[in-house]
C-alpha cells in the first residue's frame, strides 16, 4: 500500500511539471478570471494536509503512509494553485502539444480505430507510440460483440488477435504503460478491460472524443 501511495505521488509530480514552465521568479500579474472550482480544490486538499499537523504531535514527524498522503495532498494542492496563478499570467503554460507529448512519454496507447489515432497525432502525441488494434484482444471478446460470427470468420480474428499480442509484447520493450484510449462503445470497453487484464492497461474512454479541445485532451491522457 504504501508503494502504490508513493507511485501515485511520483505521478502526480510528473503531471505537476509538465503543465507549466516553472521559472526563475514569477511574472506580475494580469488581468483573469478565477477558476473558483481549481481554487476550491487546492483549499480543500490544503485544509485535509493540515489535519496532519495535529495527528504528527507533538513532533510532527510523518512516516510511511502518513508521509506520502501529506505530501501528496500539497502535490495535488500546488498543480491547483498554479493553474489560477497561470490564468493571471503569473505562470506560463507550456504550449498543449508540447505537454501533451510529455504526458504521454514512455506509454503506449491503443486505441480501436484510426480515427482516434489521428485526433491524438493532431494534438501531439507520438504516432510511433500508438498502436491501432483494429481487433479485441480475445476470442471471447469477439463473441460478444458479434454473438453470431461465424466460426470461419473467428479463425481469421484469431490471428489478427496473435498479431494484435505480439505488436503490444514488442512495444513494450521500450514502453512502460499502457493506455487505452477511445470512444466510450462496448467493443472498446472490452478492449480496455481485456488490456487491463493482460498488461495492468490504464483507460481514458470518452463519449464523442473527437470534439475534445487540445486542453481537454491533454487532461484525458494525464
Amino acid at each position: 500500500m504504501e508503494r502504490i501511495r508513493f507511485e501515485q505521488a511520483e505521478k502526480l509530480i510528473r503531471k505537476s511539471c509538465i503543465n507549466l514552465k516553472r521559472e526563475q521568479g514569477f511574472r506580475d500579474a494580469s488581468d483573469g478570471v478565477i477558476d473558483t472550482g481549481k481554487l476550491q480544490e487546492a483549499m480543500m486538499e490544503l485544509i485535509e494536509a493540515e489535519e496532519y499537523i495535529y495527528t504528527s504531535l507533538p513532533a510532527h514527524e510523518l512516516r510511511g503512509e502518513d508521509a506520502s498522503e501529506f505530501c501528496r495532498r500539497l502535490i495535488v494542492a500546488r498543480e491547483a494553485i498554479d493553474h489560477v496563478l497561470a490564468d493571471f499570467g503569473v505562470l506560463e503554460r507550456q504550449d498543449p502539444a508540447e505537454r501533451i507529448k510529455e504526458a504521454v512519454r514512455g506509454k503506449l496507447i491503443i486505441v480501436n480505430n484510426s480515427s482516434v489515432k489521428k485526433l491524438l497525432v493532431k494534438a501531439g502525441v507520438e504516432s510511433q507510440n500508438i498502436l491501432v488494434a483494429g481487433a479485441p484482444l480475445s476470442v471471447d471478446d469477439m463473441k460478444e460483440i458479434n454473438p453470431k460470427i461465424p466460426e470461419g470468420a473467428l479463425r481469421g480474428i484469431e490471428k489478427k488477435i496473435e498479431h494484435l499480442r505480439n505488436d503490444i509484447e514488442r512495444k513494450l520493450d521500450t514502453l512502460e504503460d499502457v493506455l487505452v484510449v477511445g470512444e466510450s462503445d462496448k467493443s472498446t470497453e472490452l478492449l480496455a478491460a481485456r488490456a487491463e487484464e493482460l498488461y495492468g492497461a490504464d483507460s481514458r474512454l470518452r463519449e464523442n472524443i473527437k470534439d475534445l479541445t487540445d486542453e481537454e485532451i491533454l487532461e484525458l491522457l494525464s
